[in-house]
């Protein structure tokens, strides 16, 4: 059932656009994030809100938001189609994240001194050894 989109997506369609396993997809649906439709034979039949939805939870986990944010991201649209609460939180939980990346950066920065510091003297103890045999 090729991408059609008055029939719908399978959950195939969607693992392959989107690089990633059916399970993930299942477990989207077991949490809430998308609701795909059932045929007949109880097959899922995804639409293009729950293909677009896929799209926005890959983006936002590349960009290290979790499923809870992303799902009270959903949630907002739901309360307020005019997508207004929904930027209000996003940019709330974006400066939040990228606050959190910046300390992380600055530890990761520290770790990166103290790693080079102990290179430097690993080797200096080594020329040391080298010069003493």
């Amino acid at each position: 059932m090729e991408g059609n989109d008055a029939i719908g997506y399978s959950i195939s369609d969607l693992a392959n656009e989107f690089n990633i396993s059916p399970r993930t997809i299942r477990y989207y649906e077991e949490i809430g994030l998308i609701q795909p439709k059932r045929t007949s034979g109880n097959h899922r039949i995804y639409s293009k809100r729950d293909r677009a939805r896929v799209k926005m939870i890959i983006r936002a986990k590349t960009l290290g938001f979790s499923l809870e944010q992303t799902s009270s991201l959903f949630e907002l649209y739901e309360i307020d189609p005019t997508q207004k609460k929904q930027f209000e939180e996003g940019i709330k939980l974006a400066y939040q994240h990228l606050e959190t990346v910046q300390k992380r950066r600055k530890e990761f920065e520290e770790l990166e001194a103290e790693l080079l510091k102990a290179i430097r003297d690993a080797e200096e103890q080594y020329k040391k050894l080298n010069k003493e045999t």
